[in-house]
């Protein structure tokens, strides 16, 4: 499945005519839980050609690329000056790819100074709200009936357990589920739930569903009930992606 990625990939730079500098998977298969029929998110940051860049019409142009989902594979990418608008903003899914444990193709030296940027960018205050916010409305909108989708629990805590990660240490949560539990503080009987639940998950398919799991419930609205507390919220400066963006979209065509 790698090499078909791979070739997928190859095959909509020639179409798109762009230079992939990054890919990655970015879902279930990524965090660490998927089923047996999960969809492969593929996620990239991609360059043009200098000269689509140097136009008064940019604004009116496409900074992005995807494609129609077919089978399992679905691909989705940023150009390189959207991308690092939103590094800027310490963006968490954008922050998220550039740590996920799947790589599909990359450049080494793009990747290590993307991630330079990106500790620089790195907001604690951002991070935190984004996943809180995850939490609350994926929990609001799927955990609170009597028959819920199973794998739905997962998508409350992966954020909720990613927004205690930066409470306790400060620093971009990991993006693998597994790290995220064991770093928690969660009750011996929710550790339990979850547990079963990762292997349940990982054996079953996609629609599954089943019965609320109060224990489950009960400690994402402990936890919900928190106030949000003041961090601080750092802003990397435009002059610094400006320049980074200035010489990768001549050097990606030079490698």
């Amino acid at each position: 499945m790698k090499r078909r990625i791979q070739a997928g990939l190859a095959r909509l730079a020639r179409e798109e005519k762009v230079r992939i500098l990054y890919a990655c998977e970015s879902g279930s298969r990524a965090w660490g839980f998927a089923s047996t029929d999960s969809d492969y998110d593929v996620r990239f940051i991609y360059v043009r050609r200098p000269s689509w860049y140097l136009s008064i019409q940019l604004e009116n142009r496409p900074s992005t690329i995807e494609r129609p989902i077919t089978g399992l594979l679905d691909y989705s990418g940023w150009d390189l000056r959207k991308a690092l608008q939103l590094l800027q903003k310490s963006n968490p899914p954008l922050l998220e790819w550039l740590r996920s444990p799947i790589v599909y193709r990359a450049d080494p030296l793009f990747v290590r100074e993307m991630k330079k940027l990106a500790g620089q960018a790195y907001s604690p205050v951002r991070t935190f709200h984004h996943y809180r916010k995850m939490a609350e409305g994926n929990y609001r909108e799927y955990l609170r009936g009597r028959q819920v989708r199973t794998k739905k629990y997962f998508y409350v805590l992966r954020p909720l357990l990613a927004w205690q990660w930066v409470l306790a240490r400060h620093g971009p949560p990991p993006m693998e589920f597994e790290a995220l539990v064991a770093a928690s503080r969660m009750p011996s009987m929710v550790r339990r739930e979850v547990s079963k639940l990762l292997a349940d998950k990982r054996l079953g398919r996609e629609m599954d569903a089943g019965p609320r799991i109060d224990t489950l419930n009960r400690f994402i609205e402990e936890a919900l009930s928190r106030p949000v507390p003041d961090l601080e919220a750092p802003r990397l400066s435009s002059a610094v992606l400006d320049r980074f963006f200035q010489r990768w979209i001549v050097q990606a065509w030079e490698l």
